[in-house]
């Protein structure tokens, strides 16, 4: 899918993420319907991640996408810092549930997309993902495909949960 072909949302802007949105992004992370495809267990554990998804906005690499004005949605870059690895990078992406289906995590993944090729010039994006999370399927429309899978991963309170790996060539 490219930039062109999704349309802007009403009343929705990107941005580069500002160390202010943390607290949003913890929001969305505390979230049952959303924090339960994620690894983190627990307020400690979100904290942390916040904080290694936020200090990439030093090197203006993690976009905030808005809605009249309130954050949304974020999506990151894990840029690599070793010369040979710089033409692949992992990514993260989270839309808060009450701004879902409203074509704005579209628009996010489009907007991150762009910033892969444009200004960081990289070939290859991947991402993981819980097995059976549907947001996979928004990966696929996205060209993303499977290449991998972790059955045993996550030990969750009734079992494990599988990883699945997916990427995309730009």
């Amino acid at each position: 899918m490219d930039q062109h072909k999704v349309e802007l949302p009403p009343g929705v802007e990107i941005r580069y993420t500002e160390p202010g949105d943390a607290k949003h992004l913890k929001e969305w992370l505390m979230e049952p319907e959303t924090g339960c495809w994620f690894p983190m267990d627990g307020e400690m554990e979100v904290d942390d991640a916040v904080m290694r998804w936020i200090v990439f906005h030093r090197y203006k690499c993690t976009i905030t996408i808005l809605k009249d004005g309130i954050p949304c949605g974020i999506a990151t870059l894990y840029l690599q810092p070793y010369r040979k690895l710089a033409h692949q990078c992992e990514f993260g992406i989270i839309v808060g549930k009450n701004f879902r289906n409203q074509g704005i995590g579209s628009y996010l993944m489009s907007s991150l997309m762009k910033l892969v090729k444009e200004k960081f010039k990289i070939e290859l994006l991947h991402l993981q993902v819980y097995g059976g999370n549907p947001a996979i399927e928004f990966y696929k429309r996205f060209g993303f495909s499977e290449f991998g899978c972790q059955q045993s991963w996550i030990k969750e309170k009734d079992g494990y949960a599988a990883r699945v790996f997916m990427e995309r060539f730009l």
